[in-house]
């Protein structure tokens, strides 16, 4: 992968979603990094932070919503797409609220994840 590559960092304690999701974004030239857990993710944000986000929302521990939260409250930036099974009702709302720029149920269409990856890194593509 190219230095210059835009890294996404997939967040989901289901072994079969990171590497789904890791074929996807690589086909489309990402630099993707994965973790089984939301402070993992947190921990190597000490040597790197990624272009964009894509967290489960249920997962043992720290849940996609807290993650989100806690980079609101620490200040640390990065576009977040998080994806989950479960359709309750204003849950959607509250994870945008919480500022992540799209929420998918899962299953989704993997055009629409990568349209929204895009669009959210375009920015950072283009200095690069």
């Amino acid at each position: 992968m190219s230095p210059l590559a835009t890294h996404v960092a997939v967040v989901d304690d289901d072994v079969s979603v990171c590497r789904a999701l890791t074929r996807l974004l690589s086909a489309s030239s990402f630099d993707v990094t994965t973790f089984s857990s939301a402070r993992d993710f947190l921990k190597s944000l000490k040597t790197r932070k990624p272009d964009c986000l894509v967290v489960d929302l249920h997962m043992p521990d720290l849940t996609g919503f807290d993650l989100q939260r806690h980079l609101n409250r620490t200040g640390i930036a990065i576009p977040t797409v998080i994806i989950t099974a479960f359709n309750e009702p204003g849950l959607r709302e509250r994870c945008q609220s919480a500022g992540a720029i799209a929420f998918l149920l899962k299953p989704f269409d993997g055009t629409e994840l990568l349209d929204i990856v895009s669009t959210a890194t375009k920015n950072i593509e283009k200095q690069a």
